[in-house]
């Protein structure tokens, strides 16, 4: 009896186990090798929500550093370095910084991880988790483009060991990290903005996710398109919220307005050309001025084009974008600047003259919608550019202007911050990044000769 019961046990056991496999329940080799049953992680295979792959928002880890290399420079005299930073807690970017403004995208990207507002995480394209665990990116507040405008700006400066101390540092607590360990920091975030920008040391955390302004001073093996995130600069000028006229083309009675350094090195030396080109044209604009917070901000009244035998009044900046059609962006040191995102929120129809610019969102947003594009051959051909803006049809420069007005929201930096604004969408371009960069996470782990990739002609 106890033999028939023993069979008829285990018969009944077979028809269990071969129906629920039959029917998809269960994995056989939970049964046959307990050990090999999956178990839950942090990171869930397949899973795209918040990992990158357009699910919901980016999870993003932040390093808890000390106070010093961050907003710690903002206040350099004001603050215990222990002391936590939080949303309530945040120091305001100094309405006095100057120039120093237009590389702060490190400051705009920490506030808007420490921000716990309202808006619901189902707005936003990156939120914080205070889990690792859970993290699919790994966001490192060292502010570099603060820290070498703070102590090492003029380059052979005594103060610059201390920029110098604070990206040896920064590295050290990283390579502490079991997180940087594990993906050798390719899941981390390092704003790097301005083009000098963590100068020492950059080729150390070559393999991150860069936010740069663009790839003049970068060799390709440290910053490149592929890995990187393009994210404008912070604009100076005060944005043109209340541009409302009728006939917007007629109001605009500049057609061409350039002013800014004429003397720059690199491909920048196409500036000294055109000054000489444009010289000589009613409505056009193009001076030598050196950027200061007075000629930005003033908001005086200026000569208009034309006004011949009197001394033009100080033509501002911001005055003399919201009063011409088009706003000329040639390449400075490296191949972008301030200018063309002063431009854009200034309504402006942005001339683009650089042929290795990279732009931001550019995956997303199409820049000839509401610009205009020129070779460096092109726009020193003799009076061709001038003769090929006079040929924009008024519809179509209108076209453009509303486009303009339309995306422009796209390059403010603001706390709290907004959806769409700039912030979140440099996040949303870290969240297109990563699947990359978990590609090569991944193939990291698994192989054992030198990746055949970097052999292949």
């Amino acid at each position: 009896m106890v033999g028939k019961a023993t069979v008829s046990m285990l018969i009944l056991a077979f028809l269990l186990l071969t129906t629920s496999v039959f029917f998809g329940n269960n994995d056989l080799r939970s049964y046959l090798y307990p050990s090999m049953s999956l178990q839950p992680s942090g990171r869930f295979p397949c899973s795209n929500g918040g990992g990158g792959g357009g699910g919901g928002p980016l999870r993003v880890y932040m390093y808890d550093l000390p106070r010093r290399f961050h907003v710690g420079m903002l206040r350099r005299r004001a603050r215990n370095d222990e002391m936590p930073v939080t949303g309530e807690t945040l120091p305001p970017w100094p309405s006095n910084s100057g120039l120093r403004k237009q590389h702060s995208v490190e400051y705009w990207m920490m506030a808007s991880l420490l921000y716990e507002g309202g808006g619901g995480n189902e707005t936003r394209e990156a939120v914080r988790v205070w889990d690792p665990e859970t993290a699919a990116a790994f966001f490192v507040p060292f502010f570099s483009s603060l820290s070498f405008n703070t102590h090492g700006h003029n380059m052979t400066d005594p103060d610059t060991e201390f920029d110098r101390q604070l990206q040896i540092d920064v590295l050290k607590i990283l390579r502490e990290s079991k997180y940087w360990q594990r993906s050798g920091g390719r899941d981390h975030v390092i704003p790097m903005h301005h083009p000098n920008a963590f100068r020492f040391l950059r080729e150390q955390v070559n393999a991150s996710i860069l936010i740069v302004a663009d790839f003049g001073r970068y060799p390709k093996e440290i910053s490149n398109l592929r890995k990187d995130v393009v994210a404008p600069y912070v604009h100076v000028v005060d944005s043109f919220t209340d541009d409302n006229s009728p006939d917007p083309y007629e109001s605009r009675t500049t057609l061409l307005f350039f002013r800014g350094r004429t003397v720059r090195k690199d491909e920048g030396i196409v500036r000294a050309k055109l000054a000489k080109l444009l010289a000589g044209y009613d409505d056009v604009i193009y001076e030598e001025s050196v950027a200061s917070g007075a000629n930005i901000k003033a908001e005086e009244a200026f000569a208009p084009p034309g006004n011949k035998g009197t001394l033009p009044l100080p033509k501002q900046s911001t005055q003399g974008m919201r009063s011409s059609k088009f706003c000329l962006h040639p390449a400075g040191d490296t191949p972008s600047s301030c200018r063309l995102f002063d431009a854009i929120v200034s309504h402006c129809i942005p001339v683009i003259v650089s042929d290795q610019i990279e732009l931001p969102y550019e995956d997303e947003i199409d820049y000839t919608q509401f610009s205009i594009f020129f070779s460096d051959e092109e726009a020193l051909e003799p009076g061709y550019m001038v003769e090929q803006l006079r040929k924009i049809p008024k519809e179509r420069w209108i076209e453009m202007w509303r486009h303009l007005k339309h995306i422009s929201r796209h390059y403010e930096f603001q706390y709290p911050p907004k959806k769409g604004d700039a912030v979140d969408m440099i996040w949303r371009e870290v969240k297109h990044k990563l699947p990359r960069a978990n590609l090569d996470v991944h193939r990291s782990r698994r192989l054992k000769v030198p990746d055949w990739w970097d052999r292949r002609r």
